[in-house]
C-alpha cells in the first residue's frame, strides 16, 4: 500500500474517532438536568475502574424526580463534658452570692458598726463619734458542699492590735463530711466560752464585757476536731479539741520557748438543738432551750499576760490553765446567758531578770476570775430591752493593774435597748453601762448610741 493511502485511512479512523466521542458527549449532557452543572462533571478512567483507558464511559442516568438522592446519616456531634451553670444571688444582710453547683460557691459581705459614746468620770466628759468597726466576709464551699471556707477582714482601726498591720481576723478550711468528725484549720475563736465566742453581728448587747475581754481565749491559729451533732441526737450533744499556737492571731515567726494552746469544750442541750450563738430570742421560741456548757484550756509557756491578747512579754514565760462554765436559756423572747470563767498561772505570779547593771526588772502573770449574767426580753418583734450584771476579781499577788482594775471598777451594771429593723442583720443599739468598785456612786457612767449593719 502507498504510504498515500495509508495516510489517508489513518486521517479517516481519527475523524471516526472523533466523531464518535463527540456524539457521546452529546448524549450524556442532554441527559443530565436542566439545572445540573457541567462544569463540574467530568468523566474518566476513574468512573469504572474496569473500563480500558481508551473506552468512552456511558453517560450517567439521570434520577428520578420523586427520588432524592440517598443522604448519608449525619455523625453525632461529640459530647462536651457538663459544665455547672453559674447562678447568682443575693440576700439583704447576707451579701452576694456566686455558685456553680456542688463545685463551688462563694458569698461576699460587709459589715458596719457607727458609735456615738457619750462618757462622765468624775468630773470629766468625753464624746466621740467613731466607725467602731468594718469587715469584708468571704464564705463558701469548694470542690465539695462538705469542704468550707471562711475569710474575714477587719479594716476598723479598733480592730488591729498594737504594732500588727495584719487585718486578718478569721482564715479557715473546714472539713464537714464526716457528721460525728469535722475539722477546722486556720485562725478563729479558740471553742472556750460561749460567751466570747458567739457572733459578733448577734450581740444583744453593744459590746462584749469587761469579764469577757480579760479572761477569754481570743482568736488563734491552730486545727480544731469537732462536731455540732455528735451521735446524731438533734444537735444535742456537741464537743470542739483544738491544739492551737497559743499566740493569739496574726503572730509571725516563731516565739522562743513558747508552747502550744490544748483546749477541749463540751455542750449540751436537753431539749434539743437550737441556735445558741446568737444573742436574745428575737424568734420567739415557742417551747424552752437550753445549752450547758463547759471548757478547758491550757496554754504551756504563753509569752503574752491574758494568755492569748495583751503586748507580749520581754522574757517572762507562764503557764496557763483556763476553765469555764456557761448557760444559754431562751423561750418565749426571754433570753438568758450566764458565764463564769477563770484562769490561773501555775507557774507562778512573776518573773525575774536582772540586767548587767544589776536592776532587776520583773513580768507579772494575770490571774483571776470573773462571772455575768445578761437577761433579755422581746417586747415587741422589733424591739427589746435587756440587763447585764457582771463582776471581775484578780487573785491577791496577781498583776498588781490587774488587782487596781479589779478593785476600782471591777463591778459593771449595765442595760439597754435594741431596735431590730432586720433582725441582728440591721440594729440600732442604745445602752448605758456603770463600772465601780466597792462604792456604787463611784466610777464611769457610759451612754452609747449604735448602728449595726450587714450588707
Amino acid at each position: 500500500m502507498k504510504t498515500a493511502d495509508m495516510r489517508t485511512q489513518f486521517a479517516l479512523l481519527l475523524a471516526s474517532l472523533a466523531a464518535a466521542s463527540l456524539s457521546s458527549i452529546a448524549h450524556a449532557q442532554d441527559a443530565l438536568p436542566a439545572d445540573a452543572d457541567t462544569e463540574t462533571t467530568t468523566f474518566d478512567s476513574e468512573t469504572r475502574p474496569d473500563a480500558p483507558a481508551d473506552e468512552p464511559p456511558p453517560a450517567a442516568p439521570a434520577p428520578a424526580a420523586s427520588t432524592p438522592p440517598p443522604v448519608a446519616p449525619a455523625a453525632p456531634p461529640p459530647v462536651a463534658p457538663a459544665t455547672p451553670s453559674v447562678a447568682v444571688t443575693a440576700e439583704p444582710g447576707r451579701g452576694l452570692t456566686v455558685s456553680m453547683g456542688d463545685a463551688f460557691s462563694g458569698s461576699i459581705r460587709a459589715r458596719l458598726q457607727v458609735r456615738a459614746t457619750l462618757r462622765i468620770d468624775d468630773d470629766q466628759v468625753d464624746t466621740g463619734i467613731e466607725i467602731r468597726t468594718a469587715r469584708l466576709w468571704w464564705t463558701g464551699h469548694v470542690l465539695h458542699p462538705d469542704v468550707r471556707y471562711g475569710l474575714q477582714l477587719a479594716l476598723g482601726a479598733n480592730d488591729f492590735e498594737p504594732g500588727n498591720p495584719s487585718p486578718i481576723f478569721d482564715a479557715f478550711l473546714e472539713l464537714r463530711q464526716l457528721r460525728e468528725l469535722n475539722v477546722r484549720i486556720g485562725q478563729f475563736f479558740v471553742p472556750f466560752d460561749r460567751a466570747r465566742t458567739i457572733r459578733e453581728f448577734a450581740l444583744q448587747t453593744v459590746d462584749r464585757t469587761d469579764v469577757v475581754r480579760e479572761l477569754t481565749l481570743d482568736r488563734d491559729v491552730g486545727v480544731v476536731l469537732q462536731s455540732t451533732d455528735f451521735l446524731g441526737l438533734g444537735g444535742a450533744l456537741s464537743y470542739f479539741l483544738g491544739v492551737f499556737g497559743g499566740d493569739g492571731r496574726n503572730r509571725l515567726g516563731a516565739t522562743p520557748d513558747a508552747g502550744l494552746l490544748y483546749t477541749a469544750r463540751v455542750s449540751v442541750r436537753p431539749f434539743g438543738g437550737f441556735d445558741d450563738d446568737s444573742e436574745g430570742d428575737l424568734a420567739r421560741s415557742p417551747s424552752p432551750r437550753l445549752a450547758i456548757g463547759a471548757g478547758f484550756g491550757f496554754n504551756h509557756r504563753s509569752d503574752r499576760p491574758r494568755s492569748t491578747t495583751g503586748v507580749p512579754y520581754q522574757f517572762a514565760r507562764f503557764d496557763y490553765a483556763h476553765l469555764a462554765g456557761d448557760l444559754v436559756f431562751k423561750w418565749a423572747g426571754v433570753s438568758l446567758l450566764a458565764e463564769i470563767v477563770w484562769r490561773e498561772s501555775t507557774s507562778g505570779d512573776f518573773v525575774e531578770q536582772t540586767d548587767a547593771d544589776g536592776q532587776v526588772t520583773r513580768e507579772y502573770s494575770r490571774s483571776g476570775w470573773g462571772y455575768l449574767a445578761q437577761v433579755g426580753v422581746m417586747l415587741h418583734p422589733m424591739f427589746e430591752i435587756w440587763s447585764r450584771w457582771e463582776q471581775l476579781v484578780a487573785r491577791e499577788g496577781t498583776d498588781p493593774a490587774l488587782v487596781a482594775q479589779a478593785n476600782e471598777r471591777g463591778h459593771g451594771l449595765s442595760a439597754g435597748a435594741n431596735l431590730y429593723l432586720h433582725g441582728h442583720l440591721l440594729k440600732v443599739q442604745a445602752d448605758w453601762s456603770h463600772s465601780f468598785g466597792d462604792d456604787f456612786l463611784v466610777g464611769a457612767h457610759v451612754v452609747r448610741l449604735q448602728l449595726d449593719a450587714s450588707f
